[in-house]
């Protein structure tokens, strides 16, 4: 297996070229919150309802209708290369049989059944790299409100969430040390019981220091069990890549990276939510993505029973449609050209002989690309194999300053979705200026 070597704060690591590779992933959020629809963890932690109300979920969690299976090949149809389940949220609450709680689905919903168990059996089996969400934060464990954010008691304590941080002033380390026991119990399982874990998600990380989170003993203890994992970035400086959420990076984060986003507003199961994005925006959030060298991981939630809502599954089936058959412009390519050169987005073959530009509007007869130092060998598009022809205005030879490249092109070459133009050269792509410097002349 290929490896790239990543420099990170703390030491070196090793982050597996499968994650550059994937461009792809699909997240998951499924738990009770999906019984009455409302948000994950947050509806208690932030009083919209109460501990008892958002607990009695439980009772409604049957997972009746629940396929990993159908999960899998829609992940698969999807186009993307790994997924991510939350085996436990904010919440507590466990999707599989931990030895380490009752509050788990096995135990303590009608479902009882290790849903993890079942869904990491599902995507392995077809090849789809196991990611499992986990939050280090547990707002129903006794011992997880024993100490401060830091190590430092607020000035106003009635502020305090009583879900998060002792109330009363006094902090319990030997409390606190046994919650980190359990952490470490219940990533164990998770770890050892379901075959190789590909990549680990963390969340929560926030409400504690690195120093209160035993990094960076806590990271070496996981990597133990698996030297190849690969940890997001929620371990207070210690992951592997950045996860940007629900805003795409206006400048390209520094190193690997995944941008994280909802299929509507909202993480898990909604009813009341129809703000769905359409499937064209998703198609060009992810060409945002994979021009800036990243990956993005598009968020599904399935409904109490283990369905995903018909919405939901058209635009993963639509994406995958469209990943398909513009397959070459994604993967096995880089990051693509910047927007001061062509005003969309772009990625590169690796042999950095092929330019593929994404047209996201129908143009009027052409496309504009500048600082194009290349002779062009051949331009199509993508789609139909339709060969464009194109010209060159300007330019100043004699300081080697490229013209303007215009590729004519109209409406009735456009996809229905995102175009894909491919230019070809016979030698490696030159863009005027070089990695991106400013270089003027008079």
């Amino acid at each position: 297996m290929v490896l790239l070597r990543v420099k990170l704060a703390e030491g070196e690591v090793v982050m597996q070229e499968w994650f550059k590779e994937a461009k792809l992933g699909i997240f998951i959020h499924y738990g009770i919150y999906a019984v009455d629809g409302v948000a994950e963890s947050w509806s208690f932690y932030n009083g919209r309802m109460t501990y008892e109300a958002y607990m009695k979920q439980l009772d409604g969690f049957t997972a009746s209708k629940f396929g990993a299976d159908k999960w899998a090949d829609l992940i698969e149809r999807s186009g993307a290369k790994y997924a991510v389940l939350t085996t436990k949220h904010h919440d507590g609450v466990a999707l599989w049989d931990t030895q380490y709680s009752d509050l788990n689905v096995v135990k303590k919903t009608p479902a009882k059944r290790d849903l993890v168990k079942e869904y990491a059996e599902a995507v392995t089996k077809r090849g789809i790299r196991l990611g499992m969400y986990y939050s280090l934060i547990d707002w129903s464990h006794p011992d997880y409100p024993t100490v401060y954010e830091g190590g430092k008691v607020p000035d106003d304590l009635s502020k305090v969430n009583k879900f998060s941080s002792p109330d009363g002033g006094i902090q319990d380390e030997e409390r606190w040390n046994k919650f980190l026991q359990f952490n470490n119990n219940q990533l164990r399982e998770i770890l050892t019981n379901y075959g190789k874990v590909d990549l680990l998600w963390f969340d929560g990380d926030w409400e504690r220091s690195a120093k209160q989170w035993n990094l960076p003993e806590f990271k070496q203890y996981l990597q133990s069990f698996n030297p190849d994992i690969i940890i997001n970035s929620r371990l207070q400086g210690y992951g592997d890549y950045k996860t940007p959420e629900q805003g795409i990076p206006i400048t390209r984060p520094e190193g690997p990276w995944e941008f994280c986003t909802t299929i509507n507003s909202s993480w898990g199961y909604v009813p009341s939510d129809h703000k769905y994005k359409s499937l064209n925006q998703i198609i060009r959030m992810f060409c945002d993505c994979i021009t800036l060298g990243g990956n993005m991981l598009l968020d599904i939630g399935p409904m109490e029973d283990g369905t995903i809502d018909k919405r939901q599954e058209e635009i993963l089936l639509g994406l995958g449609e469209w990943i398909r058959t513009h397959e070459e412009a994604v993967f096995g390519t880089v990051e693509g050209i910047l927007t001061r050169y062509y005003l969309g987005g772009s990625t590169v073959s690796k042999d950095r002989k092929t330019l593929y530009l994404f047209v996201y509007d129908d143009p009027k007869e052409n496309v504009c690309l500048k600082g194009l130092s290349n002779p062009i060998k051949k331009i199509t598009v993508l789609h139909s194999g339709k060969e464009l022809t194109h010209e060159i205005h300007g330019g100043v030879p004699w300081f080697n300053i490229p013209g303007t490249t215009w590729i004519h092109m109209t409406a009735e070459d456009a996809h229905k979705q995102v175009t894909v133009i491919k230019l070809e050269f016979d030698e490696e792509l030159d863009m005027y200026g070089g990695s991106g410097a400013v270089v003027t002349h008079n």
